[in-house]
């Protein structure tokens, strides 16, 4: 018995929550539609999204040696330090640069010798930068040769970097105020209005992700771990109404 009474409740209950869901989307519609044709401005956020491919690549590696005697390391880091220049030459990725000697004393533990250099630990890192962004992102992989020479080599991810940022920032600007202009055409048709003029405009930051990420922030996000990646633009805009 109980279950009979229950079929025709719960179907009254179920057209109430519908009737109020529609009179409170009726009601959001005619607040937005009263507000839009009360205002004499209507502000928008217009956004464009591109995808480019990076045309610069960087890529570091170190290599290190360490002895007890300070002229030994520099001999053996000498040696190294050909047989990297070799490896990279023999592929023609030229030109690299090799930076400064870095030089790191290792000091004793023991409490009776405390704080005495027991060696020293010597490096170096090479850089190169190329617009043969393929050829540097596989360069890392075939770094184990260097490692078979007996090299102690340590091999940094590539950044990989789009350097016509200002020209695309351009086109971009433009699509994104074309939307947000077709956006306040759309709201302004709403309570029977036209857009007249654009009162103002400020640009937002752009996003430099990898592709199909979300990840945003205030300062703007530059990333340098993707050969592709998308840029998005943002452009707040305030129209006057007529």
């Amino acid at each position: 018995m109980k279950s009979i009474l229950r079929s025709p409740l719960f179907g009254v209950c179920a057209g109430l929550a519908l009737a109020t869901a529609l009179v409170a989307s009726t009601y959001l519609v005619s607040r937005t539609w009263l507000s839009i044709s009360s205002a004499n401005v209507i502000t928008v956020t217009g956004s464009a999204r591109k995808s480019v491919m990076s045309d610069l690549a960087i890529w570091r590696g170190t290599f290190s040696v360490e002895s007890p005697e300070l002229l030994e390391a520099q001999r053996r880091l000498k040696e190294d330090r050909l047989k990297v220049e070799a490896f990279l030459t023999a592929r023609q990725i030229e030109p690299f640069a090799v930076q400064p000697i870095r030089i790191e004393e290792i000091r004793s533990r023991g409490s009776d010798q405390e704080n005495r250099v027991v060696a020293y630990r010597l490096s170096q890192t090479v850089e190169i930068q190329s617009n043969d962004v393929d050829r540097l992102n596989s360069l890392g992989t075939e770094a184990g040769e260097l490692v078979e020479l007996g090299v102690a080599f340590v091999p940094q991810a590539p950044e990989f970097i789009f350097t016509r940022i200002a020209e695309a920032k351009l086109e971009m600007l433009a699509e994104a105020s074309a939307d947000a202009k077709a956006r306040a055409e759309r709201m302004a048709q709403q309570g029977d209005r036209r857009i007249k003029q654009l009162r103002s405009a400020k640009m937002g930051v752009f996003q430099i992700t990898a592709p199909h990420s979300t990840e945003t922030s205030w300062e703007g996000i530059n990333d340098k771990t993707t050969v592709e990646k998308s840029i998005t633009a943002t452009v707040s805009a305030t129209f006057l109404l007529e």
